[in-house]
């Protein structure tokens, strides 16, 4: 299963005032693994960009105004998202933003059923409590001193982690730590086993485990020593 984790970085908060995007970072998983492959742009969004919107992504009209417009990178990006499902956080607010986009150019615009909204996931995970991308960091234990302001691909990064966490985490020290602690387990009661026997065996699992079938003559020896023994359970 293929999936897109995007974040958005605007020139304002509302799209029906006429704001555009300047920033989209885009992060391919599979199987809810990061493959590597990401997508960023920057875009000249042809308008000026609100004091509250630089304060939160520091991107400026100026820093923008050699990059390319929505219109040149629009195949590029509906080319990485492809037909498959995009995560976003907030996905109302960047679907409106992108769609407007698509809208401009006379393309097909995404449905909302496309997008895996991993604030509602937060919301109902977490009832009443701070769900914004840096509370979720917290509460996972992700790292996120990096993020100074937000930027496209360092949230999308952010929220890659943050959304793996929501859908139950890896955990991958958890099988670890189960083994390990199984094998302890193992060995402890098998230790246990060989002293209730009257057995002076110190390591219960000193012998290594056979890799071909016993011969005759072994086999031969296990008939005599099965004879000996007086009222066997296995014959009642």
């Amino acid at each position: 299963m293929r999936e897109i984790v995007i974040d958005t970085e605007t020139t304002g908060m509302k799209v029906c005032d006429g704001h555009r995007i300047i920033e989209i970072g885009a992060l391919e998983l599979v199987n809810h693994i990061p493959t590597g492959k990401k997508l960023h742009l920057y875009i000249n969004p042809e308008r000026d960009i609100e004091d509250g919107a630089f304060a939160v992504h520091g991107v400026s009209l100026e820093f923008l105004s050699d990059k390319p417009v929505f219109a040149d990178v629009a195949a590029e990006f509906m080319q990485f998202v492809g037909e498959d499902q995009m995560v976003i956080h907030n996905a109302n607010f960047d679907m409106a933003f992108i769609n407007t986009e698509l809208a401009r150019l006379s393309l097909p615009e995404y449905p909302m059923s496309r997008a895996v909204d991993t604030l509602a996931m937060a919301r109902k995970k977490f009832p009443g409590a701070q769900v914004n991308l840096n509370a979720l960091c917290r509460r996972f234990e992700i790292d996120n001193s990096h993020r100074d302001l937000h930027g496209a691909l360092v949230d999308a990064d952010l929220l890659t982690e943050v959304y793996i966490e929501l859908l139950g985490g890896r955990q991958p020290d958890l099988s670890l730590d189960d083994v390990q602690t199984q094998s302890q387990f193992q060995q402890s009661n098998n230790k246990k086993s060989v002293k209730k026997s009257g057995y002076s065996i110190q390591n219960a699992n000193a012998w290594p485990l056979r890799t071909h079938s016993p011969s005759c003559t072994e086999l031969e020896a296990h008939e005599v020593f099965l004879r000996q023994i007086e009222k066997p359970i296995w014959n009642r």
